[in-house]
């Protein structure tokens, strides 16, 4: 297959697991490319540009542990602009309204997307975008379509991955679909400290988050994330799920007017139900990363399982 090297490793998925694995495997002088599907490296930090300004469909935000490997290089993106400590508090809403607030550890947001955020981590790898793999091998020699390698990394949910191997080289897991409904007004409607808000007893709604105040515009734009009950049901036609979604975000903070626009995005494979405690796997050639792996499931659980798949391929693999 044209463009697939038979040399080094090859890492299927562009999120963010996926190219912190590539990277750790390039700064320890391995050959290392990646593959994705996608118009744009992000997976499910990847955003949309709706009515003239990004918006972040997949991840809401990220945290980092003080002694964490992956402090460092969140506060390199935050030195260099890249991130911004966004808040620590979140409104808990109920059906009736906004019932208090809870404090958290420290989420941090993006001027430009989360997405800027993989794309940046990205810089000098070899990456080959709009790229659909049809079947992976793993065993004592891995290969992609047919074309060798000398080791193969799956980046993906589960059922993704499962897609492209055969059916034993996955452990079963079970992930969990939401819709991400952005919702958009001419100005802002609900208090300017609201940030975001974890929303109990709805059979529609989970979590929404301030966009404009994440991202530090100002936009008034919320981003809803739906129950996966609710996500299950409207997968076939999630757009028909907007009027539902709009509705109960405007009971959450009593909003009386409707949104101007909406934008639906259907994540089929949002989060696992139940993450691995282990890091990643690695069997014959084949390793399997992401927020699957390393629980609990967030980006920096993503990013450190690519990361620790990626230097024990590098001291695994001949020299």
């Amino acid at each position: 297959m044209d463009g697939v090297s038979s040399h080094g490793t090859t890492v299927i998925g562009g999120g963010i697991s996926g190219i912190a694995c590539a990277r750790a495997l390039a700064e320890q002088g391995r050959a290392v490319q990646v593959l994705d599907r996608g118009r744009r490296l992000g997976g499910r930090m990847g955003g949309r540009t709706l009515h003239g300004r990004v918006v972040d469909l997949g991840a809401s935000y990220l945290t980092v542990g003080d002694d964490s490997p992956f402090a460092p290089v969140v506060a390199d993106w935050v030195d260099r602009g890249l991130a911004r400590p966004w808040t620590d508090t979140f409104a808990v809403a109920g059906p009736d309204g906004v019932e208090q607030t809870k404090t958290g550890p420290m989420r941090y947001g993006t001027a430009g997307g989360l997405r800027t955020l993989v794309e940046d981590l990205a810089t000098g790898l070899d990456v080959q975008l709009e790229r659909t793999v049809q079947a992976v091998t793993g065993g004592g020699q891995p290969s992609v379509d047919g074309q060798p390698a000398d080791a193969v990394v799956l980046a993906m949910p589960d059922p993704q991955a499962a897609r492209l191997v055969t059916p034993d080289a996955v452990p079963d897991a079970d992930w969990q679909p939401t819709l991400s409904v952005a919702l958009g007004w001419s100005t802002r409607r609900w208090a300017a400290d609201l940030h975001g808000a974890f929303v109990h007893d709805s059979p529609v709604l989970d979590w929404l988050a301030d966009d404009g105040d994440r991202r530090g515009d100002g936009a008034a734009v919320l981003v809803a994330h739906s129950t996966a009950a609710f996500a299950a049901a409207h997968l076939d036609d999630p757009d028909a799920a907007a009027p539902a979604v709009a509705a109960a975000v405007r009971a959450a903070l009593g909003i009386t007017e409707e949104p101007e626009w909406s934008h639906v995005h259907r994540w089929s494979f949002a989060k696992p139900a139940h993450a691995r405690e282990a890091p990643f796997d690695l069997t014959g050639g084949l390793g399997l990363c992401g927020d699957g792996w390393s629980a609990p499931s967030k980006v920096e659980s993503a990013w450190r399982s690519g990361d620790a798949l990626g230097r024990a391929l590098a001291a695994a693999l001949p020299a």
